[in-house]
């Protein structure tokens, strides 16, 4: 009997796969090597192979895809409730075989290998800007335990930093040798965050869906280039709403027996994208209320009946469902009129 479904478990070194006829009959039960596996794949005729969306999966999809088989990737967390109790990888590969015949299941797209080339850019700076930050923290709290304290941000660290380099008679002189060598790992990780900033800028210059979402308020170059490498072209969500859900933006619901009961954000979804919302549209309102006049009337009633941090959440919400339509539809942001109030 041939297999047209194909639950696959992914691993580092180890596969397994589980096999399934058109009328639900099991007719393959495999375990696999890394190195076995596209050999036995490329054996087999075309059928439909499930996996869940993890390290390496779609590697594995893009492969499979260029040997003819049907490829879907499943969140982990949609397909664990078809797995049965004492998991182990033949029954993980089984349940995943099941999660595929749901017709209501929800599924990731498959990323080119372009797409996340460019997000392990972004992930790499954003790396090293936590290296960075760490190292500043570091900095700041063994100066403090000299009575060496500085304002919140880059300007007082970089008063910090010139006390340290002027040799600063207030610092003992094997801290300040020590920090010495801190301050140069700073210098060197602020110059390689500079490089990939300008490498994620350049290509958000020249792609054409990019400079559209930049024409939005609240997105620039970084925010843009992410929604671009995670997403791709946005047309496997099936709404805006489905991508501000995907990008945890949306409230979370618990509801029952009628009584609706919704929470604050999910935060589901792509983090750091998430995290790029936020921030572009803390900015922007941040700017749009030292200048009245640059508020919508959305913005302005959002303002007015809920707290700032509250509004910042729902522009970035909002600012979500903008950048899909804008990156779906092909057209550029057209803003609405601003209030004369």
């Amino acid at each position: 009997m041939q297999a047209t479904t194909i639950g696959m478990d992914v691993a580092k070194r180890v596969f397994q796969v589980h096999g399934e006829d058109a009328a639900g009959n099991v007719v393959l039960q495999k375990r696999l090597s890394r190195g076995q596996l596209l050999e036995f794949f490329a054996g087999l005729p075309p059928a439909l192979v499930g996996m869940e969306a993890c390290g390496s999966s779609h590697h594995w999809a893009r492969e499979l895809l260029a040997l003819g088989h049907q490829v879907r990737l499943m969140p982990a967390a949609y397909v664990k409730p078809f797995v049965k109790r004492n998991k182990n990888d033949a029954r993980d590969a089984a349940g995943i075989c099941v999660a595929l015949g749901r017709p209501d299941m929800r599924l990731v797209a498959v990323k080119s290998a372009d797409q996340q080339a460019w997000r392990g850019v972004e992930r790499s700076r954003e790396l090293l800007v936590k290296q960075r930050t760490q190292l500043m923290n570091s900095v700041r709290g063994l100066l403090a335990e000299h009575g060496l304290v500085a304002a919140q941000g880059l300007r007082g660290f970089h008063e910090l930093a010139a006390r340290v380099r002027e040799g600063d008679a207030s610092i003992p002189t094997p801290l300040a040798l020590a920090l010495a060598h801190v301050l140069q790992q700073i210098d060197s990780l602020s110059a390689s965050i500079q490089a990939l900033e300008k490498q994620i800028v350049a290509v958000a210059k020249t792609d054409p869906a990019m400079r559209r979402l930049t024409g939005i308020p609240g997105i620039g170059p970084l925010t843009a280039h992410a929604i671009v490498a995670a997403a791709g072209d946005g047309r496997h969500f099936s709404s805006a709403r489905d991508f501000a859900a995907w990008c945890g933006l949306t409230p979370r619901e618990h509801s029952s027996a009628g009584k609706h009961r919704k929470k604050g954000i999910s935060r589901q979804g792509d983090k750091s994208l998430r995290k790029l919302f936020a921030l572009g549209a803390s900015a922007h309102l941040r700017i749009a209320r030292v200048k009245p006049a640059r508020l919508t009337q959305w913005q302005r009633g959002i303002l007015a009946r809920r707290p700032v941090k509250v509004a910042v959440l729902a522009q970035a919400a909002k600012n979500a469902r903008i950048a899909w339509a804008v990156l779906t539809s092909g057209e550029p942001y057209r803003r609405p009129a601003l209030t004369t109030a």
